[in-house]
């Protein structure tokens, strides 16, 4: 096995090899497949399967488990990209205010960015009146931002993870 127990933030990358990196591609696309069908396809014993996904929490690679759930079915048709830029004499401000958006119902991710723009804001809202209401409230109210530009997000597709 490529993979030992080591501590996470610990530098350096780790080494994958097929086993490993075909156990992530299933796991990526259902996070609740069952140890003995990921050890079947990929044509290992269950046992050494757990290992390696166990290696793989252990080291880092593995974060978390997590749940995709679709707005739209929730009634939030409408996802909108906004970008922030703070004001430079409130720079101090930027963690506080990372903290109070993530926790704004209708955000979906944040990205703290280097460039032109501080922060992309990602939400899931019902429609226009709820992104325009979101920006007021919550952005042009706020005295730590500068600007702000909102782009309408026609589809929404997750990428291949390109290291698999």
């Amino acid at each position: 096995m490529a993979i030992t127990t080591r501590n996470p933030r610990e530098a350096g990358p780790v080494e994958l090899d097929d086993i490993d990196r075909g156990l992530l591609r299933m796991l990526t696309e259902n996070a609740r497949r069952t140890n003995n069908s990921l050890a079947e396809e990929l044509g290992i014993a269950p046992s050494t399967c757990l290992a390696r996904l166990n290696a793989l929490r252990s080291a880092g690679v593995i974060r978390r488990f997590t749940l995709e759930i679709d707005p739209e079915v929730l009634g939030h048709a409408l996802e909108a990209l906004i970008f922030v830029k703070i004001r430079p004499g409130a720079r101090h401000l930027m963690s506080s205010f990372a903290e109070e958006m993530r926790a704004k119902p209708g955000v979906t991710q944040l990205f703290f960015l280097g460039g032109a723009d501080d922060f992309l804001i990602h939400v899931a809202v019902r429609d226009s009146k709820d992104v325009r209401q979101f920006v007021l409230d919550n952005l042009s109210a706020n005295p730590a931002v500068a600007t702000t530009q909102t782009s309408l997000v026609f589809e929404h597709s997750q990428g291949a993870v390109p290291w698999l």
